[in-house]
């Protein structure tokens, strides 16, 4: 399936590319972060834009935020994250949500844009166990637009890896 980017469907692109123009400009190696949360969903035209972007990074992009953002201690996800632009951009070596490994997701981004975005089939399987409302719309949306069988798939394995 071609990729429809968020530029060809939606008017918030505008506000989106802001965000992912100002993450370049940081110069992180693209071999050491990758966006998530609902990055990878936006960029693709498949949700529309919101008002921050999630990053997670490991070495040398991890040194590197932590001298042009603001460090702060998430209790409630029990991590580590820096924020620029006024908390719109946070990025965390960690995810306080589900056990995804980091290392895995930024391995296996894709280059888009110019920017490396997790993968859609370890976004969905953190959707799909966080479970939100705004989740579970993302999953409707997703089934709709042709990628059923990938959110098939990532709730087989998360049904797999549940204790029995």
């Amino acid at each position: 399936m071609a990729l429809k980017y968020l530029y060809d469907t939606h008017s918030t692109w505008a506000e989106m590319r802001k965000y992912f123009d100002i993450v370049k400009g940081y110069g992180l190696p693209d071999d050491d972060f990758a966006i998530f949360g609902s990055g990878p969903l936006i960029v693709r035209g498949l949700i529309e834009g919101s008002n921050d972007l999630d990053i997670i990074c490991r070495g040398s992009a991890w040194d590197r935020v932590q001298k042009i953002g603001t460090t702060e201690f998430l209790p409630d996800y029990n991590v580590t994250i820096v924020s620029t632009c006024n908390g719109d951009i946070t990025f965390g070596t960690e995810w306080g949500i589900g056990n995804p490994d980091i290392d895995t997701l930024i391995d296996s981004a894709e280059m888009i844009e110019g920017l490396p975005f997790v993968h859609l089939s370890h976004v969905i399987e953190y959707k799909l166990i966080r479970s939100s409302n705004k989740d579970k719309h993302h999953m409707e949306l997703l089934e709709k637009s042709g990628y059923g069988e990938l959110v098939h798939s990532a709730r087989s394995r998360i049904l797999q890896n549940r204790p029995a």
